[in-house]
């Protein structure tokens, strides 16, 4: 039995931290035939070492230089308690104790059934065997030895070497004592025995500010008032959504990052005020670079530590529940970074990642790509989805660059990447993935709502992955983006022959249930910002802005807009700087800014503007074939004609007098509302008395009504009642 008599090779392994059985060489080993009990401990800074059994101390012997101490006790039956005496420090021994992660929890994660890994793996404060501390554990199963390092034992990876469990690779060891607020990390040494770079914790709930990387026990203190909104996502309801950067929204002082309670002022009282419905945070998982923005997530359990402790997201989140608003946050399953820090070669080999390279790395971006079709990857990340939803509060996931986790080649040249097993392109075991994590998510949490960032063709985004679908709740519609957004730079005397574009984008905007995305990525890279992409003097500029708000605002599809553009920001975004709230002193800035709250309120309290929008009934051309004058019309109804609204957009300069569109029903028309408004920063053309249809046919409608099309702007009309 190794534990009784260790050889000299086995007490030098010891001392220099190559020992992968510690739990079979230190802690109590019971010697049956001599009767007694065989104690040993590695304290390689003490100069003495004691057994501690009740009122009585067993001095240990020194049997390695590097501080490998033993001691003979007499042996008593059953479990046998005692302390260590180290220099006069009483202290509980680290090898004394039982693991704190069972078979059960191996096997789940092998099988990849174990949706809640954060609550095995990682740092816990715990009470085991009626002692209080943390207990580690990880995921490494190609290691040959793991320890757990930080400021407790002088980040020497001899001292606190982990136990490794028979099946699944899991490494477990109980520190007692350690409190919140330590500082850790894993030591790993691969099957050849080699120093891999400090790892950070993969379950880590909260680590250093960056540039420092080392994890951090963490234990909330906060209990959440406003855990989650009762209402359900549903396809029918307003969806509004102000898409935010929280380390460039504002900076203290211009400089310093805002923390969450201030954020929960700033943020979610001007959203609110705004109208919008929903705050979606650009990602907040730990990240070493700021250029990345966070989407180069080195935590995925872990809330970035730029902003404050993990309880300041529950605040905020808090905060905003409070005011009736929903929050999304920005998920990154597609990719992590190289950092050596991370998830990399996390044992020495790929393990969280793809090994053969034509699958594993995104030549673009530098990253490497999950390993879908590995169990304990598909835990990890399901767990990471579900623990933001559970632990702090939040109502929906965006998830990122869902595209290129469908196509092996995507972004990639011929033979730079390895069909699937029938020949094809799509990821078979990411599909299977993303069809997974929906149906978890939406099975246990019904309330919330997933939306992919998915900018191709790919049918059935949103459709149940029961139906053969992914089963997302949304997808961002891409190619209307695209396609409005280079309609709008046109100068308005070319745009009759782009006029297509604005009538293609209805053909399909039922395919999915969508959401029409002016995001941040409209507004960086040299693309400028959407004020600057409008053409024209600086009046045309802003009506054509307004212009392009009213019509998304109308067009079917929920709707996202990246902060500034609320208020026509002039410049580029940049993530290093605040936003340019100083031209809020600039009129034609505040009139922009009004319509925004404007088109959000009547957005939420019009019924015909928010439901049916993945339904064709909900929406009817009136004329999509005036591209000479480049004017489109349409009608957006519920279920009577009588509460319907029809929307007129001028892209032109121009002033249509006497312009007739048909109308659903008989009756007196009323603006609603209209771009070209004095309040907006408008001509103040249009109509601004109430308009009575005639029984004059035009074109599939039997009444029609005259009206006054202002320049660059878009009006909306709805029946008098």
């Amino acid at each position: 039995m190794r534990g009784i008599k260790l050889t000299t090779e086995e007490l030098d392994l010891i001392a220099r931290g190559m020992d992968n059985d510690p739990f079979g060489s230190l802690g109590l080993h019971k010697d049956e035939k001599k009767k007694v009990a065989i104690v040993r401990a590695f304290k390689p800074y003490a100069k003495s070492v004691a057994v501690v059994i009740g009122d009585k101390e067993f001095p240990m012997k020194k049997l390695h230089a590097w501080g490998v101490f033993e001691a003979a006790v007499p042996m008593a039956t059953g479990k046998m308690d005692y302390m260590l005496n180290v220099d006069g420090v009483i202290l509980r021994d680290e090898y004394s104790f039982d693991p704190t992660i069972g078979e059960l929890d191996s096997h789940l994660m092998l099988e990849g059934k174990h949706y809640r890994l954060q609550d095995k793996l990682g740092a816990h404060l715990i009470e085991h065997q009626g002692v209080p501390g943390v207990a580690f554990a990880v995921w490494a199963p190609n290691a040959y030895r793991v320890s757990v390092i930080g400021e407790f034992n002088k980040w020497d990876g001899r001292a606190n070497v982990m136990r490794r469990h028979p099946v699944g690779g899991l490494w477990d060891i109980f520190i007692p004592l350690l409190g919140a607020g330590a500082l850790y990390r894993f030591e790993v040494l691969d099957r050849e025995g080699k120093l891999l770079p400090l790892r950070s914790d993969p379950f880590a709930r909260h680590g250093e500010v960056r540039p420092a990387n080392a994890s951090r026990v963490w234990k909330s203190q906060y209990e959440m008032q406003n855990k989650m909104l009762d209402a359900r996502h549903s396809i029918n309801e307003p969806i509004s959504i102000y898409e935010v950067h929280l380390g460039s929204f504002k900076r203290r002082d211009g400089i310093h990052f805002l923390n969450w309670d201030e954020l929960a002022v700033d943020v979610v009282d001007y959203v609110h005020d705004m109208g919008f419905t929903h705050i979606e945070l650009m990602p907040i998982t730990e990240h070493p670079l700021d250029e990345s923005w966070g989407y180069q997530p080195t935590g995925m359990f872990a809330p970035t530590s730029r902003f404050g402790d993990p309880d300041g997201l529950k605040r905020f989140v808090d905060a905003a529940h409070a005011k009736g608003l929903k929050v999304i946050v920005d998920w990154v399953p597609a990719h992590f970074p190289r950092n050596d820090f991370a998830l990399a070669r996390f044992d020495g080999k790929p393990i969280y990642e793809y090994e053969d390279s034509r699958k594993g790395e995104h030549q673009d971006w530098g990253t490497l790509i999950y390993d879908y079709g590995r169990n304990e990857v598909v835990n990890f990340l399901i767990s990471s989805a579900k623990f933001f939803i559970e632990e702090y509060g939040i109502d929906g996931l965006r998830f990122d660059a869902v595209a290129s986790m469908l196509y092996l080649d995507y972004s990639r040249q011929p033979g730079q990447w390895v069909p699937n097993v029938f020949g094809g392109n799509g990821n078979l075991e990411a599909i299977n993935f993303l069809r997974n994590i929906n149906t978890v998510l939406y099975r246990e949490h019904p309330h919330i709502a997933t939306f992919a960032e998915e900018s191709t063709g790919w049918g059935g985004v949103s459709a149940p992955a029961s139906s053969g679908g992914l089963g997302f709740g949304f997808k961002w519609n891409m190619g209307w983006m695209n396609d409005t957004l280079e309609y709008m730079k046109k100068d308005p005397v070319h745009r009759k022959y782009e006029h297509h574009k604005l009538v293609h984008t209805a053909s399909y905007a039922f395919y999915e249930n969508f959401v029409l995305p002016l995001s941040h990525d409209e507004v960086v890279h040299g693309k400028g910002s959407l004020l600057g992409k409008m053409p024209g003097d600086r009046w045309q500029k802003f009506a054509n802005l307004r212009a392009l708000y009213a019509y998304m605002w109308a067009f079917p599809g929920r709707k996202l807009l990246f902060m500034g553009g609320e208020f026509a920001q002039e410049r580029e975004w940049s993530a290093t700087q605040s936003l340019d709230w100083h031209l809020l002193a600039d009129p034609m800035h505040r009139q922009v800014q009004s319509l925004v709250r404007d088109l959000n309120n009547l957005y939420r309290n019009v019924p015909a503007l928010h439901r049916r929008c993945s339904e064709g009934a909900g929406f009817r051309w009136i004329n999509f074939q005036d591209a000479d004058n480049s004017i489109l019309s349409f009608v957006r109804q519920d279920s009577s004609a009588n509460d319907a609204v029809m929307v007129v957009s001028n892209f032109t300069p121009i002033v249509r007098e006497g312009y007739r569109i048909g109308v659903p029903a008989a009756g007196v028309y009323e603006v609603l509302l209209n771009t070209d408004d004095f309040k907006y920063g408008g001509s103040g053309a249009g109509n601004w008395a109430p308009v009575e249809s005639a029984r004059v046919p035009c074109g599939d409608f039997e009444h029609s009504i005259v009206i006054t099309v202002p320049p660059l702007a878009v009006v909306y009309f709805k029946k008098k009642v």
